[in-house]
């Protein structure tokens, strides 16, 4: 049996480690961002006749454009978007792998701001894309100023933001999209990934989009929706980038099952974002009590939490473990990282770590 370096693998992708969570079967799992609500019992069973009947015809292809789909889509994103503003995939992960397939490559470069969500090297390395790490602000904040900085001296072909981000939480301005725009001559993407948590009445950046025809805005069904099993992502743009897009896409990349059950969960939207109001609760009940027990959690507008003033996180992590509780070791220096789940959950997460004492003898940040 040979090992992965015996492999003629691309020099560039030598070292590399896969993404990946832990996947531990725990009574409490809150260390990956889904949505821990379940779907509520009559959307489910209305997905489950959609699945019923397009298993009927997985005989044949797919609609190729999934032409449904980008239609209930643009209905909900509203901002008078249609269809042709519309692309999704198997996840806003392959949305966003199709973007560098078409506008990324050898040669071409990719800016996000550290620490963000890790997928973006991965993706960058993945495709040929050189992945260039830009700084933020105090309490990983980004500024217009500090953006259009990092984006004037490096010049890159694609800027990636995530709004807000992953793994701090940190809200994103409008102003700082704009101004990376304006210093840009390439494709931005503004990732939404967690947009349906922010505050209500956060602007999104589907706000920003006429005019603009390099702005993308990427979201997924696989948080508020509670849809992560279903690997459905997707983004809103100028026509001309959703066709873009087809030059690199697989054919009938979007299955019919995938197409059907979509279809049907968008058929009940206000069931489904039902739950968003108590998410919010949740994460801000544990802003709230993560402060009362000695830690300092960020500002989030989604759908977790980041904490410091953990004198030790892998322990920290390992203990809360041990009593069938799953958070998030980011690799931040005295940070953890928690999802708002049930009340149940949060409750059981606060209580142990509780027991183990507070932040009492933790670092200082």
């Amino acid at each position: 049996m040979i090992s992965l370096s015996d492999l003629p693998l691309r020099d560039d992708l030598r070292g590399q480690i896969p993404y990946g969570a832990p996947q531990l079967h725990v009574p409490v799992a809150l260390n990956v961002n889904e949505n821990t609500h379940p779907i509520p019992e009559p959307v489910a069973l209305d997905i489950v006749r959609a699945l019923a009947q397009a298993v009927l015809t997985v005989n044949r292809y797919p609609d190729r454009e999934f032409t449904e789909l980008r239609e209930r889509l643009a209905a909900y994103l509203g901002h008078g978007l249609t269809l042709d503003n519309i692309w999704a995939g198997n996840g806003s992960n392959e949305v966003l792998q199709q973007v560098l397939q078409a506008f990324g490559g050898p040669g071409r470069s990719l800016l996000g701001f550290a620490p963000t969500y890790s997928m973006y090297s991965i993706l960058a390395s993945g495709t040929g894309t050189a992945w260039i790490a830009g700084d933020r602000d105090a309490d990983y904040r980004l500024s217009p100023e500090t953006a259009a900085d990092w984006v004037t001296r490096t010049t890159p072909d694609l800027v990636f933001l995530c709004s807000p981000n992953n793994p701090t939480g940190t809200p994103l301005s409008l102003e700082t999209i704009e101004a990376v725009y304006e210093a840009s001559t390439g494709i931005v993407v503004v990732d939404e990934a967690y947009a349906e948590f922010s505050p209500v009445g956060t602007p999104s950046a589907l706000t920003l989009l006429p005019g603009r025809e390099r702005l993308l805005v990427s979201r997924t069904m696989s948080k508020a929706f509670a849809f992560a099993g279903a690997r459905v992502g997707y983004l809103a743009a100028d026509p001309a980038v959703t066709d873009a897009l087809r030059l690199v896409r697989l054919p009938y990349h979007l299955s019919a099952l995938t197409q059907a059950a979509a279809n049907a969960a968008l058929g009940h939207t206000d069931e489904m974002l039902a739950m968003v109001d108590d998410i919010r609760g949740q994460r801000d009940r544990l802003v709230t009590e993560l402060t009362r027990l000695g830690y300092t959690p960020h500002d989030s507008g989604s759908n977790f939490v980041l904490f410091g003033g953990v004198a030790d996180p892998h322990a920290t992590f390992e203990a809360l473990l041990a009593e069938g509780i799953l958070i998030r070791d980011i690799g931040i220096a005295g940070h953890l990282r928690v999802t708002a789940g049930t009340r149940a959950e949060t409750t059981a997460f606060l209580a142990a770590l509780e027991r183990l004492g507070g932040a009492t003898g933790a670092e200082a940040e």
